[in-house]
């Protein structure tokens, strides 16, 4: 059985798509609202423990998405970061590691 994965949701202003694009990373965006772009970044278990733990604010949507939701801006703007940095949105475990 795969491994299960829950997203984090990064909204994508026009800003970003251009930092995306730059990176070849803009075809990963999904349209949401009403033309809202969405990129997904997706932890595994021990990752989404971690991600809760290290940052109180952040909730799990159990019963829904099964997404990581109300991370701090500063935290979402870190990982969009590593994103463009590593041009692969396969990030989290590199972005975790400055939390051990």
């Amino acid at each position: 059985m795969a491994e299960e994965k829950f997203p984090i949701n990064i909204w994508i202003n026009e800003e970003r798509f251009d930092k995306l694009e730059k990176a070849g990373l803009a075809g990963m965006c999904e349209e949401m609202l009403a033309g809202l772009k969405v990129l997904r970044v997706y932890a595994n278990a021990a990752e989404r423990d971690k991600i809760l733990r290290v940052f109180p604010t952040a909730k799990f949507d159990s019963a829904t998405t099964k997404s990581i939701e109300l991370l701090p801006k500063k935290v979402k703007d870190s990982i969009f970061d590593k994103i463009v940095e590593e041009k692969s949105v396969d990030v989290m475990s590199d972005f975790l590691k400055i939390f051990a």
